[in-house]
């Protein structure tokens, strides 16, 4: 039996998933985070019977118009692939709204069983819902539901109801109205007959006091600075680093165990690639996962409470004026996660070119994959490691807004598009599902670097350790290495940037393969086991050994960081792009422009910061002038012809009910 779960955004679909199947699906307290299907087996105890029961969870729409790419979704799954039953979940907090889609799903000649969602939320607000007498007008079963709870959260009862409305016979096709007015007239007669409200509610009184402040034009953006600083504080200047330094402990024990393994009689190549290339390389990327962790951990607290919407909201006055909209912000703030989901995120916007911007730039904003790179040049160079990570994330915001508006220019679009987003109400966060959605996250990082960054990181060594003529390279001369003679004609060009030595050049284009990889080749072809003091348990800082064997200015140090968050993301986003954007010349253009902008910005950031430090320009600043006009000029070029300048002239009308 195959059953599909339907509903409007944000009801508790993902929610009710997860808790019937055992999955760790991805949740959020706000809109637009499913996007697409995704099917699994419902757990056995709820099914006395041992039947097999296959659950696809739909993305959130509110009606079967299909106005959205996700309600395109939803209404094809359910028109075409005729599920046995639907169970569609209600708000039952904002019936009004639910039961436009509920209706329509009812008409379709499908078995309907109705979950009441969030009942809970409802009796603390003092309403009362007749489901008896919604069940009769509906004709169909409706049952009370609170999918966060583990026991006494009305799912068992639930599954029964949908085993015997699939094997009923008596299935009839109601009519409740013939257009959308009289849809909208039964329902609010409905309401108005199974719903008791209490008259006055504080809590709805006290949200409203509280979005004055948190959504604010003006203070929404002061506050949301504020606690993204805490956010990066925590992670990467408190309880990360204390975490982190007992986790590489550890990494340390294992090389010692290795080593004494290996002895003295084996193959010094062999050696070091296992414990320098391989148990190195990868517990230098490792090393970082608790700070990473306790990010994660964090802006779930924040995706649970419902101040992510907020945000959404503080930021369309801004995202419209460049092209974009509020929705805009949805895919940027998954992104924070990992760049591919966000990405995928962006199909929820309907406008072509806004989906298209949207998907450009997401991979802009510091991923997951991105913070190890992050903590350590914050860690290495600055004393100060919060204000790093902080400034990278409100860095990675403006990028995105003159990119946006850069885009905009070129492509001649100047169509506008309305943004409205429902927002969710605030709520004590769960601290289950931030550790479920913290060690979800962690891992994907610990597979990642089992898998692609290990292959990456014993590569690198091998190529590092021969020279073309597969002969051992001698310490002495690590420049005659395959790798230095491949990364050596590419430093060249990051002269200009402030690192062009072949070391960090190896290690921008390994980030390319997997943005974490710059951590594991900076410490492979600099031979640095772990970036951590283990005696004062801290990251190292600028006066330690490892800032002095990097041999880069702090300035220099800023543009590497900002080179590699802002040029092109790893192969697989790139992938996701590619998918989204569903149009070659828009990805060539897209990655062209990532490039550029990366670039263009790691040379303004060397230049001018070298300038303001020491008083004069730094080296190459005349031939990174000319490569950085001629990558302007090349990537206005490619960007006009690969999205193809056209202006559209809408005519606006606004109703007011």
């Amino acid at each position: 039996m195959k059953i599909a779960l339907a509903g409007n955004p944000n009801c508790g679909k993902t929610t009710m998933f997860n808790a019937l199947t055992g999955r760790n699906e991805r949740v959020g307290n706000w809109a637009g985070v499913t996007v697409d299907k995704k099917e699994a087996c419902i757990k056995q105890s709820f099914t006395p019977e041992n039947e097999k029961l296959i659950i696809v969870d739909l993305p959130g729409a509110y009606s079967l118009s299909a106005y959205s790419n996700e309600e395109s979704i939803t209404k094809d799954f359910i028109l075409k692939e005729k599920p046995d039953v639907i169970v569609n979940i209600v708000d039952a907090t904002n019936l009004n709204r639910s039961l436009f889609l509920t209706t329509q799903l009812i008409e379709l000649g499908i078995p309907v069983v109705v979950a009441l969602n969030k009942i809970d939320l409802a009796d603390k607000k003092g309403n009362r819902i007749d489901i008896p007498a919604l069940s009769q007008t509906l004709k169909v079963p409706v049952l009370r539901t609170i999918s966060t709870k583990n026991s006494d959260n009305g799912l068992p009862e639930l599954i029964k109801a949908v085993l015997a409305a699939g094997k009923s016979d008596q299935i009839q096709r109601a009519a409740f109205a013939k257009n959308d007015k009289q849809r909208y007239t039964f329902i609010n007669e409905l309401v108005r007959e199974v719903e008791r409200k209490k008259l006055s509610s504080d809590q709805q009184t006290k949200q409203d006091q509280i979005d004055r402040i948190v959504a604010h034009k003006w203070l929404g953006i002061p506050i949301f600075a504020a606690v993204i600083y805490l956010v990066f504080s925590i992670s990467q200047a408190w309880v990360g680093p204390f975490l982190a330094d007992y986790f590489v402990g550890w990494i340390d024990r294992l090389y010692e165990v290795v080593a004494s393994l290996l002895g003295e009689g084996v193959n010094p190549v062999l050696t070091t690639l296992l414990l320098d290339g391989i148990i190195g390389g990868v517990g230098a990327v490792i090393g970082f996962l608790p700070l990473i962790m306790v990010l994660f951990f964090c802006l779930a607290l924040l995706e649970d409470c419902g101040y992510m919407a907020r945000v959404a909201v503080v930021m369309d006055r801004f995202f419209k004026k460049v092209g974009l909209s509020g929705k805009s912000i949805v895919p940027m703030v998954i992104g924070t996660g990992c760049a591919i989901p966000g990405i995928m995120s962006t199909r929820t916007i309907k406008n072509e070119r806004q989906r298209r911007t949207t998907a450009m730039l997401t991979p802009f904003m510091p991923c997951g994959a991105k913070l190890p790179i992050i903590a350590l040049f914050a860690g290495v160079f600055f004393a100060e490691k919060a204000w790093v990570g902080t400034s990278m994330y409100f860095l990675g915001i403006i990028v995105i807004f003159f990119s946006a508006l850069i885009i905009r220019k070129i492509t001649g679009d100047y169509s506008r598009s309305y943004f409205i987003m429902e927002l969710p109400e605030y709520r004590i966060p769960s601290l289950k599902r931030a550790v479920i959605s913290m060690f979800s996250r962690a891992k994907a990082f610990i597979i990642k670097a089992g898998t692609i960054i290990l292959v990456c990181n014993a590569v690198i060594h091998l190529l590092q350790t021969f020279d073309w003529r597969f002969q051992v390279v001698p310490e002495s001369a690590p420049e005659t290495s395959i790798l230095a003679s491949i990364a050596m004609p590419l430093a060249v060009l990051f002269i200009p940037l402030g690192f062009g030595i072949w070391q960090f050049a190896a290690a921008a284009v390994t980030g390319f393969i997997a943005k974490e990889n710059v951590v594991g080749t900076l410490a492979v072809t600099f031979a640095i086991t772990n970036f951590f003091d283990m005696e004062e348990f801290t990251l190292v800082g600028s006066s330690t050994e490892v800032g002095t064997v990097l041999g880069l200015t702090s300035v220099a140090a800023l543009a590497y960081l900002v080179f590699n968050l802002f040029t092109p993301p790893c192969f697989a986003a790139i992938g996701a792009m590619n998918s989204e954007m569903e149009s070659r010349k828009w990805l060539g253009g897209a990655i062209a422009f990532q490039m550029g902008m990366g670039y263009s910005l790691a040379f303004l950031v060397y230049q001018f910061g070298t300038l303001f430090t020491t008083g004069s320009f730094g080296e190459g600043f005349a031939a990174g002038l000319i490569i950085v006009f001629t990558v302007v000029a090349s990537v206005i070029i490619l960007m006009r012809r690969s999205t193809g300048r056209r202006q559209i002239k809408t005519n606006v009308q606004v109703v007011k009910s």
